[in-house]
């Protein structure tokens, strides 16, 4: 059966249906036809989709919409600004503009609002404009909306998930009565021919609620296909669902009352505040951001009111029965899911119990991982604060062939990132610690900022690990805000092991260390960060040094035998060994190893810890090895002040065939530890001058005259 099909252009997107690029539109309908359209040289082509000309008109006229593309120079404009910047991108820059937090929910209406009229035309694809080029080599995400259909659910995120994948929405039109089994077949033959093209790269399909299910019944009717699924807040338990009742209601609602219901369901998806906060400034002052949010609330409804002149309650009671039937399909097939599963659960879900089919979940399919956001509701990708490139970054899902690569497919911090960790996330713990840094020049004078740390790399950071790492926060934020560099901890493995995660595991600490460029330590990552010329954070003392004991502070538990500095010359690296003092001016340890060991329950709680931890020194001797992981008793201090200092640097280049011998190798590992030292000496001492030790002199001078860092020290 064949069926005419619509494009309608907006600035905001261009419609599709086929992914490569073609001298003809080929669309494939939900019943199985194909509509083609032939096209004249002056084209629009983004992102593989099919070129489309001004004046053309698309398939017979049936009332409504006439098909006439309109608006087509302002896409034009905009895809031709992008190509003549970034066609082909190789990699992004550091702090690069993912333009999140410039668009809400208010640009969702709106261009649904033009989306969501009657076209006559069956389901298709569509790829954002404002996606631009992706990076080259990337793998294909496909959004599969919620009930709504109109594939829009991605727009606060089209312009950061446009740099990582090439972007494809199923727009499924309003007055569309395809079957959910049909709509399986739709999106699985595009899935098909995608592996057929690319049969090394993954497939990413992010389900949105109903489009959750159609991830999960694709994926399970092909357990062969690399697919890397995202549910978000999945329609699967809509048999548990708020709303089962409205099924009866809907049957026996009058038709002149059904204008209630866009109405009713808005205050059943989410949060309207969270909602609407999704395009204010967290930097904004108080009262500003309290009437920018009062704007923001006050123009939602009358948006909402055009859904009301289109949606029939005929359509809305279609749409329940389909989330019935795609239920009901999608959980008799779980077992046969093979793909790669990401579950983000919403905890203020009005709709659906997705907590708890978070947990179910986890427990019917083989592999799957959940990260929980407590204070969201059903909407969560239109909500404010959750940035979906960067769960997939900080979750490790994002790659571009079967496995994932901690090196090849890092991705760089943007600028929305960097805000949210260092000014939110932990901007109380930077200006409580108000860290200052020194650095060495060439000639042994000590600065301060970084410019004795060369800006080009490769780079080995070697340095000393304060009780908890509570020195990498600042040490990360410094090299980005003064030399725009990505410093790549080597971290322990527990950090990326599913050991430590379960059905309510929240997107963390842990999670922005690997946005941020943490990998786990071993030969090969060094390896490869060093070969590709990156700044490494390296801790020879690693958990022990980390998490030590009383009275053993700026005490370092060093290897005996060298471990980096053969690798550091392989490459010509330049290691630049530091130091740093200050975390016995912010906590005091109450409770160590040892002390916690005595404590019943608690000792069995640390030893079935370390029973089922990873171990980085195994077979190792000396104090080193010993890795017993806790969380020390520690009670906070009035803050004083951290402090760093990095020493000369030391040039390895053409010393890589003399630092094979043991004996020379050994002699710069001490060269590098006696230098870690003598910085904990230096700064031990010299922060007994520093007028802004403390908190209350910091704050005072920074109220009155400067910024955080650039607030007096003492004089190196």
């Amino acid at each position: 059966m064949t069926s005419s099909v619509t494009f309608r252009v907006s600035p905001y997107l261009v419609l599709n249906s086929q992914f490569r690029p073609r001298c003809r539109v080929q669309a494939s309908s939900s019943v199985g036809g194909d509509s083609t359209v032939s096209s004249s040289p002056k084209l629009v082509v983004l992102n593989g989709a099919p070129p489309v000309e001004e004046t053309e008109k698309i398939g017979p006229s049936t009332g409504g919409n006439r098909y006439v593309v309109s608006k087509i120079e302002v896409v034009e404009k905009k895809v031709e600004k992008e190509a003549n910047s970034d066609v082909v991108l190789k990699s992004l820059k550091v702090l690069w503009d993912d333009v999140y937090g410039t668009k809400s929910v208010k640009d969702y209406l709106d261009c649904a609002r033009d989306m969501i009229r009657p076209d006559g035309g069956p389901p298709r694809w569509f790829c954002p404009v404002e996606c631009g080029h992706p990076l080259n080599d990337s793998p294909v995400l496909l959004f599969l909306p919620g009930i709504d259909g109109t594939g829009l659910g991605l727009i606060l995120h089209h312009k950061a998930l446009g740099r990582a994948f090439e972007v494809r929405c199923l727009h499924i039109p309003v007055y569309d009565v395809t079957p959910f089994e049909g709509l399986v077949k739709f999106v699985e033959k595009t899935v098909k021919a995608e592996f057929a093209s690319s049969p090394h790269k993954p497939i990413y399909l992010v389900g949105d609620s109903f489009g959750g299910c159609l991830a999960l019944a694709v994926a399970a009717r092909n357990p062969t296909i690399d697919l890397v699924v995202l549910l978000v807040n999945p329609a699967t338990s809509f048999g548990r669902s708020q709303l089962q009742p409205l099924l009866p209601l809907l049957e026996a609602m009058p038709d002149n009352l059904h204008f209630m219901l866009p109405y009713l369901l808005n205050f059943v998806v989410g949060d309207p505040v969270k909602i609407a906060t999704a395009n204010i400034d967290n930097m904004l002052p108080p009262r500003v951001a309290l009437e920018q949010l009062s704007v923001n609330l006050t123009s939602l409804l009358p948006r909402l009111s055009g859904f009301a002149d289109m949606i029939t309650r005929e359509t809305l009671l279609w749409k329940l029965k389909l989330l019935k039937s795609a239920a009901s399909y999608t959980n008799s097939r779980l077992h046969a899911v093979k793909a790669e599963v990401l579950l983000l659960a919403s905890g203020k879900d009005n709709m659906l119990p997705s907590r708890d089919e978070a947990q179910r979940l986890t427990k019917s399919l083989k592999n799957c991982r959940v990260r929980y956001f407590k204070d969201n509701g059903h909407i969560l990708l239109l909500e404010d604060g959750i940035n979906l490139l960067s769960v997939i970054k900080g979750t490790n899902t994002y790659r571009r062939t079967k496995r994932h690569d901690h090196v090849l497919d890092f991705l760089p911090p943007s600028m929305s990132e960097y805000k949210l960790v260092f000014n939110q996330i932990m901007g109380l713990f930077l200006n409580a610690s108000g860290s200052v840094l020194f650095s060495t020049l060439e000639d042994g004078k000590i600065v301060r900022g970084l410019s004795g740390v060369p800006s080009e790399g490769p780079v080995l950071l070697v340095g000393y690990h304060m009780l908890m790492g509570l020195e990498i926060y600042s040490l990360v934020e410094e090299f980005l805000r003064e030399k725009n560099v990505v410093v790549r901890g080597v971290a322990h493995p527990m950090l990326f092991s599913r050991r430590t995660e379960n059905p309510f595991s929240e997107f963390g600490l842990f999670d922005w260390m690997k946005v941020f460029g943490a990998v786990p330590v071993t030969g090969s990552n060094l390896f490869k960060l060093l070969s590709t010329k990156s700044h490494v954070l390296l801790y020879p003392g690693g958990a022990r040094e980390a998490l030590h004991r009383k009275g053993e502070v700026y005490k370092l538990f060093w290897p005996e035998q060298p471990e980096f500095v053969r690798m550091a010359a392989r490459f010509g690296a330049t290691i630049v060994p530091f130091g740093t003092v200050g975390v016995d001016d912010i906590t005091e340890m109450v409770l160590d190893y040892d002390d916690l060991m005595k404590i019943p329950v608690v000792n069995d709680y640390i030893r079935d810890i370390n029973r089922r931890s990873i171990r980085v020194r195994e077979g190792q001797s000396g104090e080193v090895a010993n890795e017993e992981h806790f969380i020390p008793g520690i009670l906070p201090r009035i803050p004083g002040r951290l402090y760093y200092l990095f020493g000369k640097p030391i040039e390895t280049r053409g010393r890589y065939e003399s630092l094979k011998d043991r004996e020379n190798a050994n002699e710069l590992y001490l060269q590098v530890k006696s230098s870690v030292e003598s910085c904990i000496a230096y700064l031990l001492e010299k922060r007994e001058e520093d007028p802004y030790r403390s908190i209350f002199d910091r704050t005072v001078h920074r109220v009155l005259n400067s910024p955080l860092h650039e607030i007096p020290a003492f004089e190196p």
